[in-house]
């Protein structure tokens, strides 16, 4: 699933969690990204969580990166996603 991500899509943890069969597990896969994104060539930067927060402490980065593919963020979100998703 995420590596076919496409670029300027964003996804939530728990999309990702639920597609691999583990609908429960959406802190794993933040743990798992967060530490092998880079040796696997995750494109971690199109997960965000379910109400659209960055990844705390990434979120400049991550803002920059959606924003090179046409993601718009703001205040540590990305821009039109609803605050009370679940």
């Amino acid at each position: 699933m995420l590596v076919s991500i496409p670029a300027g899509t964003v996804v939530a943890y728990g999309e990702v969690a639920r597609d691999a069969g583990h609908s429960r597990q959406s802190r794993l896969v933040g743990r798992i990204l967060s530490m092998w994104s880079d040796e696997l060539d995750l494109p971690w930067w199109r997960v965000v969580t379910a109400n659209g927060r960055l990844v705390p402490g990434h979120e400049v980065e991550q803002a920059r990166l959606l924003a090179a593919e046409g993601v718009q963020c703001r205040t540590g979100r990305v821009a039109g996603v609803r605050r009370d998703r679940a």
